[in-house]
């Protein structure tokens, strides 16, 4: 099912493009779905859907090459967050402040809380978690994170999301002795970035308590 629903628009990609642009297409997506918020909008198009149903595609054809794809994939992912970090360090606040709608705006004090409780590791974490994909990397360059300090989790978070998943979905496809396996991994992956995202609302929840009085106001109780 997963296959057949995921793959086949991707598929029709690579009869219609061929080989090359198949593979810019996907990086490109990839790329701007962090580097120019694509991903609020079409997540589907931009994130581990895209990556499973064109490793699908991969392993279901000799015409694309997993590995050029899957290390292009990451490369595409690094570079995506890093303008979106530099973006964040040059623009500051007043750029997310620019995105205009409920949802976004609401997604951004979510997205602050995230990498206020988990640093470096926002993140690598959030690139498993399709709204912290897009937000982490414009909010640490707000918040000054240290450049090579962002940097390391950008690599360690971006290579391990794309190369992963799209080799999984190539394994899905193209071996089925291994294909279980490669579903089975793909859920444990899911199901870790969900309980990241549990995790991180209760402790949000559990500090707001000491941030806030009964009375409703900013900081410590009043005396």
């Amino acid at each position: 099912m997963i296959r057949t629903a995921v793959s086949d628009d991707v598929a029709g990609w690579l009869d219609v493009l061929g080989p090359l642009a198949f593979y810019l297409v996907v990086w490109g997506l990839v790329f701007v779905g962090t580097a120019f918020f694509v991903g609020v909008f079409i997540p589907f198009l931009t994130g581990d859907g895209l990556l499973f149903g064109a490793g699908i595609v991969a392993g279901s054809t000799e015409r694309i090459d997993i590995w050029v794809l899957a290390v292009g994939v990451g490369v595409a992912a690094v570079a995506g967050d890093q303008v979106a970090f530099l973006l964040g360090r040059r623009y500051g606040r007043p750029y997310l402040a620019s995105r205009k709608g409920r949802w976004v705006q609401a997604t951004v004090v979510r997205t602050e809380r995230f990498y206020e409780l988990f640093g470096w590791w926002s993140v690598v974490i959030g690139r498993y978690m399709p709204w912290a994909r897009v937000f982490v990397p414009v909010i640490a360059g707000i918040a000054g994170m240290p450049y090579l300090r962002f940097l390391t989790a950008n690599v360690f978070g971006a290579l391990s999301w794309g190369v992963l998943i799209t080799v999984l979905g190539y394994f899905a496809a193209s071996d089925p002795s291994v294909r279980p396996i490669a579903y089975v991994v793909a859920g444990v992956v899911i199901a870790a970035s969900v309980v990241a995202g549990i995790r991180a609302w209760r402790q949000d929840r559990a500090g707001r308590p000491a941030q806030t009085d009964p009375a409703g106001h900013d900081g410590p109780p009043r005396r």
